[in-house]
C-alpha cells in the first residue's frame, strides 16, 4: 500500500454489510476489519476549479480513459464518493487478509499484441504490476463434464475431445472461428470505433483484418457454434463458457467478446497481479496523479451533471461545490446516469436512452462470500503442484445455468492465495464464491430475516463445495463475510447491484451496445453499459476507446475537419440505432 503515498491513516469497512460467521471460539469482536490506509482526497472539493475533463466513478474504465487522457496532456479530475478506487476491480482486509471484491480471473495482462489492455492502461502513465501466470483458466465441474481450461491451446482441445469426440471437427472449427476474431482485433490498435479518423487509418493499414473483422460485428457466439456443432450438451457447455463472464448464453453473447475471451486465455494468458486486484486500480490512480493538473479524489459524491448552453459542463458535488469541465465522463451504470433519479436531469435525457431500455435489461446482481479457511483442516491439497487450480465454475443441473435464486444456480470459486500466498497468514487461504442472486430475494426483510438469509446462502454454497471440491470446507473455515445485492448497491453504487446490461432479446452482435458518446454534447459514458461490455479488460477498451474519442473532440489529437467528423460520426450512430 505504501506505494501509492498514502497522506492518510483511516480505518474503514468497506463491506461493513457484510455477515461474518466465525467458525472457531475466536470473539465474535475479533473480526473486525484491519486499518487500513486510505489516500486522502488529493484536492478537497471545496472550492469550484476548471479542468479539461471531469470523470464520475473510479472503476476500470474510468480510470483507464483518466490515464490515457492525462498521458496526452488533458488536466483530468476524477471523482470517486468512496474511499478506495477500483469499483467491482476494489478490495478489502480483514485480519490480514487481503480480498478481492470481485473476480480475480484477470484478462488483459499479456506481454505482446494489441489485446493486453490492462497492461497497456498501467504503461499510459509509467506504471506496471508483477503478475503471477495461471496455467488454468477455469476448471468447470458440470453435469457429467469436469474439463479445465488450460492455457496451452492443443491441451485444451484434447480435454474437450476426449469428453466430445464425436464433435472433434466441430470444436476445431468454432474456437478457430474465435480465433479468427481475435486475430483482427490483435492486429490493430484498439481505439474508439466512433472516430472516422482512427477508423480509416486503421482500416488502409490493416485491410484484411478490419474486413474478417466485419464478418463477426454483428453475429452473437450462438449462432456460429451452432453452425458447426449439434451436440446439445457440448453446445450447453458452450453457454457455461459464455455465461461465466457475460452472464448470458451464447445466443446473447456478441462473438466479438466471445473471440477476445475464448482464445486471449490462451495468447495473453491468464496472470494475476500479486498483491490482488486492488492493486491495478491503485497504481493507476498513482499514474494519474503523477501527471500534471490531474488528481483524484476520494468521499466525493456527485449529485448532478451539470449543463450550460445545450452541453455538458461540469459536476455538482453533494457538499455543494461544482466543478466546471470542457467534457463529462460518466462511469455510473446507464440507469445511474439517466434513469429516474440519475445523474442526468429528466428535462435533458435524449431518446436514445430510452432506445437503450427497450433493448438492454439489467443483469443480476450476485450473492458473495468471502471466506478464510484453514489448509490443515481440509481434506485435499491446495498446492498448485498437486492439481489444485485457483477458478472453478460449478453447476449441479443444466436448468439451473441462469438460476439467480436461493443460490441454486452457478457457482462461481476464486481462491487466488493458491497463485499469490501473500494475500493471507501462512497456512491459510481465501475463497471468494459467488452466486448470482436478484435484488428482490433481499428487499423488505426484517434485520433478523437478512442476516438469516445470509447464513442460509453462506450454507448453501458451502455445502455444494464440500461435497463436489473441498471436503471438510465448513470445519475449515475460521471466518466468513456474506454479501448481498444491497451491499453491492451500497458500496459499489450501482443499480440494484446489477452487474451490468444484458440483452433483453437477440441483438445483432455488439453494434447495438452504446459506444461512449451521448447525444448530449460534452458527455460520454464509460464502462460496462458500454462497448464492449462486462469484465475488466472489456472495460478497460471502453476506456481506451472514450479517452480517444474525446481527445479528439478536445483537440489534443488529430481528427477530420469537424463538419465531416461530426457527419460521419452521426451517421454511424443513427446507422447502429436501427439494427
Amino acid at each position: 500500500m505504501s506505494s501509492l503515498g498514502f497522506t492518510a491513516s483511516i480505518p474503514f469497512r468497506p463491506f461493513s454489510s457484510l455477515h461474518q460467521v466465525s467458525t472457531t471460539t475466536r470473539p465474535e469482536n475479533q473480526l473486525r476489519a484491519t486499518a487500513q490506509s486510505v489516500r486522502a482526497p488529493t484536492r478537497p472539493t471545496t472550492a469550484a476549479q476548471d479542468v479539461d475533463v471531469v470523470v464520475i466513478g473510479s472503476g476500470m474504465g474510468a480510470l483507464t480513459a483518466a490515464a490515457d487522457l492525462s498521458s496526452k496532456g488533458a488536466s483530468v479530475c476524477v471523482l470517486e464518493k468512496y474511499l478506495i478506487p477500483g469499483g467491482s476491480s476494489g478490495y478489502f482486509v480483514r485480519d490480514g487478509y487481503t480480498f478481492d471484491a470481485g473476480a480475480s480471473m484477470i484478462f488483459g495482462f499479456g506481454q505482446r499484441g494489441t489485446t493486453n489492455l490492462l497492461t497497456r492502461a498501467l504503461q499510459t502513465v509509467g506504471r506496471k504490476l508483477e503478475t503471477i501466470p495461471d496455467p488454468v483458466q477455469v476448471r468447470y465441474h458440470l453435469p457429467g463434464i469436469d474439463i479445465r481450461v488450460y492455457r496451452d491451446y492443443e491441451r485444451f482441445l484434447s480435454e474437450l475431445i476426449k469428453v466430445f469426440p464425436s464433435e472433434e471437427r466441430g470444436i476445431r472449427k468454432f474456437y478457430g472461428e474465435c480465433w479468427n476474431v481475435f486475430n483482427a482485433l490483435n492486429a490493430m490498435p484498439l481505439r474508439s470505433l466512433e472516430e472516422p479518423n482512427y477508423l480509416f487509418r486503421v482500416f488502409f493499414a490493416h485491410p484484411i483484418p478490419c474486413l474478417n473483422l466485419l464478418r463477426y460485428i454483428a453475429r452473437n457466439a450462438g449462432d456460429v457454434a451452432r453452425k458447426h456443432i449439434k451436440d446439445e450438451n457440448l453446445l450447453r457447455f458452450i453457454d457455461m463458457e459464455c455465461y461465466s463472464w457475460s452472464v448470458v448464453p451464447a445466443d446473447l453473447t456478441p462473438m466479438i467478446n466471445a473471440g477476445m475471451v475464448f482464445s486471449d486465455r490462451h495468447y495473453g494468458g491468464i496472470n494475476y497481479p500479486v498483491g490482488g486486484v486492488g492493486r491495478i486500480s491503485q497504481e493507476l490512480v498513482q499514474g494519474i496523479e503523477d501527471k500534471p493538473g490531474c488528481s483524484v479524489q476520494f468521499g466525493s459524491r456527485v449529485t448532478q451533471i451539470l449543463f450550460s448552453g445545450g452541453r455538458a459542463s461540469g459536476v455538482k458535488l453533494a457538499n455543494g461545490c461544482e466543478i466546471k469541465a470542457k467534457a463529462v465522463i460518466s462511469n455510473a451504470t446507464r440507469w445511474d446516469t439517466f434513469g429516474e433519479h440519475g445523474l442526468v436531469d429528466a428535462k435533458h435525457v435524449p431518446t436514445a436512452e430510452y432506445r437503450f431500455r427497450d433493448r438492454y435489461v439489467k443483469s443480476p446482481s450476485f450473492c458473495s462470500m468471502h471466506i478464510a479457511v484453514r489448509e490443515c483442516d481440509l481434506g485435499v491439497s491446495m498446492r498448485e503442484e498437486d492439481g489444485m487450480d485457483c477458478h472453478h465454475i460449478m453447476l449441479d443441473d443444466w436448468n439451473e445455468l441462469e438460476t439467480a435464486r436461493d443460490g441454486k444456480g452457478t457457482l462461481f470459486v476464486s481462491v487466488p492465495t493458491v497463485l499469490d500466498k501473500s494475500l493471507a497468514p501462512e497456512g491459510m487461504h481465501i475463497f471468494h464464491v459467488f452466486t448470482p442472486s436478484w435484488m428482490d430475494e433481499w428487499e423488505g426483510l426484517s434485520s433478523k430475516e437478512y442476516e438469516m438469509k445470509k447464513q442460509a446462502m453462506l450454507q448453501s454454497a458451502t455445502e455444494r463445495l464440500e461435497r463436489t471440491l473441498f471436503p471438510g470446507l465448513r470445519g475449515a473455515m475460521e471466518f466468513a463475510e456474506v454479501g448481498s445485492p444491497r451491499t453491492h448497491r451500497r458500496f459499489l453504487g450501482r443499480v440494484d447491484g446489477s452487474y451490468g446490461p444484458v440483452a433483453k432479446k437477440k441483438l445483432r452482435g455488439l453494434l447495438s451496445m452504446p459506444f461512449n458518446r451521448t447525444e448530449l454534447d460534452g458527455l460520454y459514458c464509460v464502462g460496462d453499459s458500454t462497448f464492449p461490455g462486462q469484465g475488466l479488460n472489456a472495460t478497460a477498451f471502453s476506456g481506451f476507446a472514450c479517452g480517444h474519442r474525446v481527445a479528439a473532440d478536445l483537440g489534443l489529437i488529430s481528427k477530420l475537419p469537424d463538419p465531416l467528423d461530426s457527419f460521419l460520426t452521426d451517421l454511424l450512430s443513427k446507422q447502429r440505432l436501427r439494427l
